[in-house]
């Protein structure tokens, strides 16, 4: 089984910190070129800095992936860099958590924006450069929680159980032209969003989890990694969780 990478062009959104960093060390040193998008410019330069530093290539480029045009300039400077984009990797997320009562129409709007609209925008920015390569894996970083739901994360879970949706969708479309999406599901995973948390919190969710452990960006990343490589050259329109049992 051949797990690498070597010499595709993959943008990552999301990709200054967190399983978003994880993953574009990971398609690094799987022998791919990065091109690590985020809106922090320093902490991008900070992980294109720690891949050159290993060995691998990247570059960075800043993006709001709210914005159409952004993200459409993202796209057009890596064809134009590379000639191609062999994977897109749809990780940038936020929260806006509270209950359903207490959520402002803006806490529900920025949520989907960022964490749908954004993957609507990229994957069609995608379209043209991949149907004419006639080859291309797109993999969309959900949730748990978009399967399970989440008490004061009605915006959030709506959001990634729609991301299913939609991939699963674009997945039938496209797959005549050898273009693959699937979706990759985290559970509780080791993050500045899950140190924030009150220790209380933390082992209240540990409890929860059949493995016993938090994941790490390393154990998403892995399998992102096989997505975009040529062994999963069958795979697409599947939604697989890296929760530690957590869904089960």
């Amino acid at each position: 089984m051949n797990l690498r990478a070597d010499g595709k062009i993959a943008i990552v959104t999301g990709a200054s910190r967190g399983i978003g960093r994880g993953i574009a060390l990971a398609l690094a040193e799987a022998g791919a070129h990065v091109v690590c998008a985020a809106r922090d410019l320093a902490k991008l330069e900070a992980v294109v800095a720690e891949i050159a530093a290993a060995g691998g290539k990247a570059a960075a480029h800043v993006v709001d992936v709210s914005s159409r045009e952004s993200i459409e300039a993202l796209v057009t400077a890596t064809v134009a860099a590379h000639g191609r984009v062999d994977v897109l990797v749809n990780n940038a997320g936020i929260t806006r958590d509270t209950l359903l009562l207490r959520m402002k129409p803006a806490d529900w709007d920025d949520v989907i924006a960022t964490n749908l609209t954004s993957v609507f925008i990229s994957t069609q920015a995608v379209m043209k450069p991949m149907l004419k390569q006639r080859a291309g894996s797109i993999i969309n970083i959900g949730s748990v929680v978009g399967l399970t739901g989440n008490a004061g994360q009605a915006n959030y879970a709506a959001a990634k159980a729609g991301l299913i949706g939609f991939s699963k969708s674009v997945a039938r479309e496209v797959a005549s032209r050898g273009i693959r999406v699937n979706v990759v599901t985290p559970g509780f995973i080791e993050t500045d969003m899950t140190a924030a948390m009150p220790e209380a919190a933390k082992q209240a969710m540990l409890a929860t989890v059949p493995l016993g452990r938090t994941g790490t960006p390393a154990d998403i990343a892995g399998l992102v990694v096989y997505l975009a490589s040529d062994a999963s050259a069958y795979v697409t329109g599947q939604t697989v969780s890296v929760d530690g049992g957590f869904h089960m």
